[in-house]
């Protein structure tokens, strides 16, 4: 004993760190236990002052209950974050959670970083982030309980992601570069996609179906890209879907002109898609989307838009207009005709965009005056140009190298 007394152990591994660790493990779920209560009570507190709230009608009364459901609120808050350091980090750390846990304690490390460099993006998410942690909890709840709460959670997380979209949309007024507005659009688009597959179908089941009558059709459309690999293709789709259920869930939180900045990126990407896809079948199916979200963006958001910053783009968009429901009235006689008119149109109409800078969209200007001549309204000249009835007379010596070559 003498001599193995002056040996050196490895601290992980000595007898008493082998208890220590073995007497945290036990206490580990008296700690779950206790911040379980804890949690229940603080709940059942919040669901009271809720339920209260709603049944008032003084609004003295209203305004008393408001506050008490905030201190409720802001203590429920507490406890459950009281238990993911109590319990969920001792059993990640001791090796002993399951999986749910440690993708738990991870997201809430993420969340907590946004802490010092984005506060207000913090706060929104960390609140969704620990009611619909406790939501999972409450699954396992008798009915009654379950039913009380689905309630509380639609109606908060609704408000937390209606602010949460709102922030994103001031950050996009901002004077910021193209690289942070893409992480905006791509944070608008994760945060509909979020609420659209998580809190919606909870409010399907608490409310009549004819409350949702006008979106159901969208909602399943969305639906199809919640299974499977997309590629490049299905996630433009996606999130076209996503932005026109937004015009109908979320009008103030993600206002017109914010709308109109995510339907010309999703048009831009469209874009990209067509010119960089070398297989033919994956370019056809990229081009029928980007006339997909040009009709959208037009029937959806710009038919409903009533500032414009410059008369000229309003006048602009009424003609445009009205040779489209002239179109559309093709559309029971002659379903074919209009597809292509329809086509023709809204390519034209792009076409004069993308002129404006011919040095970045050389590609799809190509690609668009193609199309025009496959659809018959344009036709290929000598020299590979493409006209609509004018000829530019070209240079007297390129006409006499042409000549030459000719000849011989």
């Amino acid at each position: 004993m003498e001599e193995k007394s002056i040996r050196i152990y490895d601290s992980e591994k000595t007898f008493f760190s082998k208890i220590t660790s073995t007497i945290s493990k036990l206490l580990i779920p008296t700690k779950i236990g206790i911040n379980g209560m804890i949690i229940s009570i603080k709940r059942n507190n919040i669901l009271k002052a809720f339920e209260a709230l709603k049944e008032a009608k003084e609004q003295n009364k209203k305004d008393i209950l408001s506050k008490k459901l905030d201190d409720a609120y802001a203590l429920y808050l507490e406890s459950i974050d009281k238990h993911i350091m109590d319990s969920i980090y001792k059993k990640v750390r001791n090796n002993t959670a399951d999986e749910f846990e440690k993708e738990a304690l991870s997201q809430y490390y993420m969340i907590t970083h946004l802490k010092e460099t984005n506060y207000t993006e913090y706060k929104y998410k960390k609140q969704i982030y620990l009611i619909g942690l406790d939501y999972q909890n409450v699954l396992s709840e008798k009915e009654k309980i379950i039913e009380r709460y689905k309630k509380f959670y639609c109606a908060e997380t609704e408000t937390l992601y209606k602010g949460l979209l709102k922030h994103y949309s001031i950050k996009l007024a901002d004077n910021i570069s193209d690289a942070e507005k893409q992480d905006v659009f791509d944070k608008i688009f994760k945060t509909l996609e979020e609420y659209i597959s998580n809190i919606l179908p909870i409010k399907f089941e608490l409310e009549p179906n004819d409350t949702y009558k006008e979106i159901l059709e969208e909602f399943d459309n969305f639906d199809r890209f919640t299974v499977g690999k997309l590629d490049q293709n299905d996630v433009i789709e996606k999130n076209m879907i996503l932005l026109g259920l937004s015009r109908k869930l979320f009008t103030h939180s993600l206002p017109l002109v914010v709308a109109e900045q995510c339907y010309a990126k999703l048009i831009e990407d469209a874009r990209s898609l067509i010119v960089d896809t070398k297989i033919l079948r994956k370019q056809e199916k990229a081009y029928s989307l980007l006339i997909s979200i040009m009709e959208e963006y037009n029937a959806k958001l710009l038919s409903s838009k009533i500032y414009w910053e410059k008369p000229a783009q309003r006048e602009a968009f009424k003609n445009f207009w009205s040779k489209y429901q002239d179109v559309s009235k093709l559309k029971d006689s002659n379903y074919e005709e209009y597809i292509k008119q329809k086509e023709i149109l809204f390519i034209k109409n792009d076409l004069e965009k993308v002129y404006t800078n011919k040095n970045k969209y050389y590609k799809i200007i190509r690609f668009y005056k193609n199309r025009l001549v496959t659809l018959g309204v344009m036709r290929n000249l000598l020299n590979s140009y493409t006209s609509e009835g004018e000829y530019t007379k070209v240079g007297e010596h390129k006409k006499e190298r042409k000549l030459k070559r000719e000849a011989v």
